[in-house]
Formats: structure tokens, sequence, C-alpha cells
């Protein structure tokens, strides 16, 4: 199984998304500052995620949520949660 994943920055108004094998362990090294691309928009919550059974599969839901209507759908959502 692979996760599709969107985290928020607590700090900063960004939206990462992403796709994994292990959720915990992602969202960690997020928060530790290991992973380069968003070590400067930490610490980070964890906003949607969803179970693909392949990576195909994976890859095409994380394109959408990468996509313009996507990221506003994560925006509003990030929005009812806070």
């Amino acid at each position: 199984m692979i996760s599709v994943y969107a985290i928020s920055s607590l700090e900063h108004n960004y939206i990462y998304v992403g796709m994994t094998s292990n959720l915990k362990e992602r969202i960690a090294r997020y928060n530790s500052g290991r992973e380069r691309t968003t070590k400067f928009y930490a610490p980070f919550k964890l906003i949607y995620s969803e179970e693909c059974l392949d990576r195909l599969s994976a890859r095409k839901r994380e394109k959408y949520w990468k996509s313009g209507v996507g990221k506003e759908n994560l925006r509003k959502l990030r929005d009812e949660l806070t």
C-alpha cells in the first residue's frame, strides 16, 4: 500500500503533497528537518491522507492533489481543521 498525503506548515502558508510507503516515518523526517525541500517550513501537521493499492494509482492521486483544483481543496480542508 502506498499513502498519498498532504501536510501543512504550522508557521507558513505552505502545503506539501507526496506519497510514501511509510507515512509515520516520512512525517517524522519532515518535522525533524531531514527533508531538504521542506525543512524551512517545519513543523508540519498531516491534513490529508489516502491509501492506494499501487504506485501508479498513487501517482495519479498525487498529481491531482498537486493541481490547482486539488491544492484549493486542500487549502479549504486545512482552514476547516484550524
